[in-house]
């Protein structure tokens, strides 16, 4: 399904500082720790058992509405309509309210493999992302099902302890998984996710993805379940080319700091894509359907006649679909972030960078001092006043917020 583990990987490489060796209170840091990961042995143990229950339980026969008159109480076949296919088009041509507007994020290409991302943030609710990523030598058939095998994706992204199948509807082409994903130096995240997938006459696919409850996966303590999760994306065929590519909406609440999460996006999804594209490859090899992709060629449905009319309409007057730029292939180079037009505050900018470079190197700072550096840097280089900073509780979810 749909995909943030770069977070989880990019920390996960980051954790090798010698934080001990800080000058002052470098042994008072050493000491908290200790206490904590004990504390967090003796929970580990008690609840081994707890543990053992909830794997019997998510392993627990899958759900199977077959046919209108057996209709789920939750109102599976009503969670995602052709009504949430038309908005997932409107965002993805770039469509936003009056006033706002996306701001680039990151855009890097290797010759092989490319990937553009904007970001928009509400004044309410987490920020949304829209990307665009172009796979070479690939169908749209084979982009679908590596996107929408789960137990593939067990293989390949590390950051995925278990995926479930909870239930599908066989008359809307619904389904409901579950999945918990590590993230490390906070708690697990528990996804429980609707998603349906369409389908166009010239193998156009679309898909929405939803965050829902189901009774097969009650809330736990120690996992922050995802909540505001919508996403979705579209993959088509690139024209005169052999190669296709995804376009995704992104937007959830996983309980994080934004700035962190902001931060550990731009620093760590182009590797996470590229890994994603040598598993890609590796995919395309495999002779045996897994049972995700089974029951998604069983229950996909097409796009409703008039609005796929619509769609082909626009793909014709405009050429792309999309209100992001198409990514860049002519050349192996990258750029990230919002370029600025002035040349003196290029210059600013550098010596910033130049600054926090220096602060991090010296007495070897830990990986929660490197971020907030970070954030106060992104600040500076906004042109934002930075507060002084205070000593706040700890996160409510894990270490970090």
């Amino acid at each position: 399904m749909a995909k943030l583990g770069f977070l989880s990987q990019y920390l996960a490489g980051t954790s090798g500082e010698l934080w001990w060796e800080n000058d002052g209170g470098g042994w008072a840091t050493l000491l908290v720790v200790l206490l904590l990961l004990a504390w967090q042995f003796f929970r580990s143990c008690s609840s081994l058992t707890s543990c053992r229950h909830l794997s019997a339980n998510l392993r627990s026969p899958v759900v199977h509405r077959p046919s209108p008159n057996v209709n789920s109480s939750l109102g599976i076949s009503k969670l995602i309509t052709d009504a949430d296919l038309r908005d997932l088009i409107s965002i993805l041509e770039g469509n936003l309210n009056e006033g706002e507007r996306w701001e680039d994020v990151i855009e890097k290409n290797n010759g092989q493999l490319s990937y553009m991302a904007k970001s928009f943030r509400p004044k309410d609710g987490p920020p949304k992302y829209l990307s665009v990523t172009r796979f070479e030598k690939c169908s749209t058939e084979l982009l679908r099902d590596f996107y929408m095998d789960n137990e593939y994706r067990k293989e390949w992204d590390k950051t995925v302890i278990e995926h479930n199948q909870l239930e599908f509807d066989e008359t809307s082409g619904t389904e409901i998984g579950q999945t918990i994903k590590k993230f490390p130096f906070l708690t697990p995240r528990e996804y429980v996710l609707a998603w349906r997938v369409w389908e166009e006459d010239d193998k156009t696919f679309y898909c929405v993805i939803k965050d829902c409850d189901h009774p097969l996966a009650p809330q736990q303590k120690k996992y922050v379940r995802v909540q505001n999760y919508i996403s979705g994306w579209c993959i088509k065929k690139v024209p005169g080319m052999d190669a296709c590519e995804v376009t995704m909406v992104h937007q959830e609440d996983a309980g994080m700091n934004i700035k962190m999460a902001k931060l550990a996006f731009t620093k760590g999804i182009w590797s996470f894509v590229c890994k994603m594209n040598d598993a890609l490859h590796k995919y395309s090899s495999r002779n045996q359907r897994s049972p995700s992709v089974s029951t998604l060629l069983r229950i996909i449905k097409k796009v409703p006649p008039k609005l796929q009319n619509e769609t082909k309409l626009k793909k014709n007057s405009e050429g792309n679909l999309f209100g992001c730029k198409q990514p860049n292939t002519s050349a192996t180079g990258s750029s990230d972030g919002t370029h600025l037009g002035n040349e003196s505050k290029k210059w600013i900018n550098r010596l910033l960078l130049l600054s926090g470079i220096v602060c991090l190197s010296r007495g070897r700072s830990t990986l929660g001092a490197q971020v907030a550096m970070a954030c106060i840097l992104t600040q500076l280089m906004d042109g934002r006043v930075v507060p002084a900073p205070t000593q706040t509780p700890p996160a409510r979810h894990g270490c970090c917020s």
